[in-house]
């Protein structure tokens, strides 16, 4: 079943062809494979990258759009990927990168190609674990821009992944909130227990 790849914000690719096109941009960048890429560099593959920010006590995720993030192909393979953000003036380029989820990125999205249901592709950043997800969102019509994670969407942690979650395996989101909570939720003191300062 193909994927679903909602399209990016018209300004946010426009600011990522710029920079690319920026001699500048590409050479200050901390990219050597992209100031090293022989042939043209593509922006393709726009996700948008949502942020989880907390888990109520409910078990409800708070997330929200961080920007959106496109892989910058040469030739055959990804070599990097350029970040968008949201500013007062509208989307604007963020910066270039790359590092193991260039290439974790890729192979997820080919593993979800192959799930019989559709689903649209997005990122879920958690940072309080460091931990980055394929989110496959059950809703294709959706904009990319809004919604929340279902019980019913599917996580896919990126490599590397915490300790004790397994990259590349899809996780229901019902399934993998829970753990997700755990980890990110701070213990509460045992009654008696000093309080930390």
């Amino acid at each position: 079943m193909p994927l679903h790849v909602p399209p990016a914000p018209a300004p946010a690719l426009r600011s990522v062809l710029t920079a690319l096109a920026s001699p500048t941009a590409v050479s200050e960048a901390r990219t050597p494979s992209l100031r090293d890429a022989e042939g043209p560099a593509v922006p393709e593959l726009p996700l948008p990258l949502h942020v989880l920010d907390r888990i109520t006590p409910e078990g409800v995720s708070a997330t929200r759009l961080a920007g959106w993030r496109f892989l910058i192909r040469c030739g055959d393979r990804a070599v990097a990927a350029a970040e968008t953000r949201l500013t007062a003036d509208g989307w604007a380029f963020s910066h270039f990168f790359e590092g193991p989820y260039i290439a974790s990125t890729e192979r997820a999205l080919r593993q979800a190609e192959s799930t019989p249901q559709p689903y649209q592709a997005r990122l879920l950043s958690v940072p309080g674990l460091y931990m980055l997800t394929l989110w496959l969102h059950g809703d294709c019509a959706s904009d990319g821009v809004t919604g929340h994670p279902a019980a019913t969407d599917l996580l896919v942690p990126l490599a590397p992944a915490p300790p004790g979650i397994a990259a590349h395996r899809p996780h229901r989101v019902a399934e993998l909130l829970p753990v997700l909570t755990l980890r990110v939720t701070p213990p509460t003191p045992l009654l008696g227990s000093p309080t930390p300062a």
